[in-house]
C-alpha cells in the first residue's frame, strides 16, 4: 500500500486548509485510515481517524474544527481544517491499516503552518 498526501501549506488563524491522502493497494488494508501530526520536539498526535464504515474519532483539540471523510470508492480520505490555530502548525501525516495486527502504512508528512 503507498499513501499519497497532498494539501497542506500556509494559512492564518482562523482560516481553512484541507488535506487529502490516496491509497493504492487493496482496500482491505485500508479500513482503517487516519491523519497525524507532529510538531518539533512533541510525540506524533492522532488527529482523526475513519474506518472503511465510516465511524470517525477526532483529537479533543480539533473536534468542532475538523472534518475526516472518506471516499472508498477512490480509497481515499480527506481531512478540512477548519478555524485553524497557531498550534495546529505541525507536520501532518496519513496513516493506513487493514486492522489490529495487520501492517500499519504512512504517507509522506505534509507541512501545515498557521500564522498568527
Amino acid at each position: 500500500v503507498q499513501l499519497q498526501a497532498s494539501g497542506g501549506g500556509l494559512a492564518q488563524t482562523g482560516g481553512s486548509l484541507r488535506l487529502s491522502c490516496a491509497a493504492s493497494g487493496s482496500i482491505f488494508s485500508t479500513n482503517l485510515m487516519a491523519w497525524y501530526r507532529q510538531s518539533p520536539g512533541e510525540q506524533r498526535e492522532l488527529v482523526a481517524s475513519i474506518t472503511v464504515g465510516g465511524n470517525t474519532n477526532y483529537g479533543d483539540s480539533v473536534k468542532g474544527r475538523f472534518a475526516i471523510s472518506r471516499d472508498s470508492a477512490i480509497n481515499t480520505v480527506t481531512l478540512q481544517m477548519n478555524s485553524l490555530k497557531p498550534e495546529d502548525t505541525a507536520v501532518y501525516y496519513c496513516k493506513a491499516t487493514g486492522g489490529i495486527g495487520r501492517p500499519v502504512y504512512w504517507g509522506q508528512g505534509t507541512q501545515v503552518t498557521v500564522s498568527s
